[in-house]
């Protein structure tokens, strides 16, 4: 068996414990399809555009965040072209739509939605949203640590894009 790498050390310990939890797989997998190609994040912003037209511009841009930052993830993906993880002791728990995990777009599109998802309600949800996003996809046995936060650091700059985008067309 190969030495795992700190990485793969990581990985190993998140779902030897957070993992382990009842109930914890089943809502990695529930996080899974709703960041699934940003769906979700698309769903709220469009819903929060449709709902609360005073901050109509806001919502729109978590969509747009959201999308953008879909978008730079796989771009980076089909450059980076890193294999998800494939030592025998991580427990696989989800289908992946591709075989590459650098960097996770459920990390990078959740990090922007939560950012301007907050920015648009007024609620900090950020520091809850993303870092169980990020723990779910460990969960779940599909990305790296260091996808999962790069995706993070991705997200985050992608919805610093998005409000410059809407602040220039206003």
């Amino acid at each position: 068996m190969p030495t795992p790498n700190a990485d793969v050390r990581v990985l190993l310990a998140v779902q030897r414990t957070v993992g382990s939890v009842p109930g914890a797989v089943r809502t990695a997998r529930g996080l899974s399809h709703l960041g699934e190609h940003a769906l979700g994040w698309i769903a709220v912003g469009g819903l929060g555009a449709a709902l609360d037209p005073a901050r109509r511009p806001q919502w729109t841009t978590v969509v747009v965040g959201a999308v953008g930052a879909h978008a730079a993830s796989i771009a980076v993906k089909r450059v980076v072209r890193r294999r998800r993880p494939t030592h025998p002791d991580v427990r696989i728990g989800v289908g992946v739509p591709s075989k590459f995990s650098f960097p996770s777009s459920h990390a990078t599109s959740t990090t922007a939605a939560a950012l301007l998802i907050g920015r648009a309600c007024g609620l900090p949800v950020a520091p809850v949203l993303v870092p169980t996003m990020l723990l779910s996809r460990l969960v779940l046995g599909v990305h790296y640590p260091s996808d999962v936060l790069s995706g993070a650091a991705l997200g985050a700059a992608s919805a610093a894009v998005a409000v410059r985008l809407e602040k220039a067309a206003s």
